[in-house]
């Protein structure tokens, strides 16, 4: 029986701002064994399907993700903040509550027709994750699935990632 993160999951009320109950995952990071099992119960649903890299999305998905591509072992691909990656790369923009931000990736991060899983902690409103699949689609990448620690349920981040397969460890 795999072990339940939950009991891992720490909320803090009014973070970043008054209103926002956030999901701390660092009691998880600290703990080995929770870390392990976040780790292979992301890995699971596509231990058997076709992937040829693996994406993080920056940072906490980066803590996930290599483990993750560690164990299928693939190739691991950074999705960053503007400015952050050192050659050539391609952007997409993403809605926020007030305003937009932007992430970007290596232009020559991926061959075309490689099946890419996409790797982040949280799923909130869904659109970090739908621009960071944009951009891999533009690479000429498919996405394999979509494999999250958390997905906030209650905010529809899912309806915008179309048909991909997604999965979450833990829903709120």
């Amino acid at each position: 029986m795999p072990l339940d993160l939950n009991r891992y999951i720490r909320d803090v009320p009014d973070f970043p701002k008054e209103g926002i109950l956030f999901k701390d995952i660092t009691p998880l990071l600290k703990d080995p064994d929770a870390f392990q099992g976040a780790v292979e119960q992301m890995l699971a649903p596509f231990k058997e399907s076709p992937v040829d890299l693996v994406a993080g999305i920056e940072s906490r998905g980066f803590i996930f993700g290599v483990p993750i591509a560690k164990a299928l072992g693939i190739g691991f691909i950074p999705i960053r903040k503007p400015g952050k990656l050192p050659a050539e790369t391609v952007s997409a923009s993403y809605e926020l509550e007030y305003g937009t931000d932007s992430i970007e990736i290596h232009k020559d991060a991926m061959g075309k027709g490689q099946k890419v899983l996409m790797v982040d902690d949280l799923l909130a409103t869904g659109g970090t994750m739908e621009a960071a699949c944009r951009l891999v689609e533009e690479l000429g990448g498919e996405i394999a699935g979509i494999s999250l620690l958390i997905e906030l349920g209650f905010l529809s981040g899912r309806e915008k990632l179309g048909g991909r397969k997604v999965e979450a460890v833990l829903t709120y």
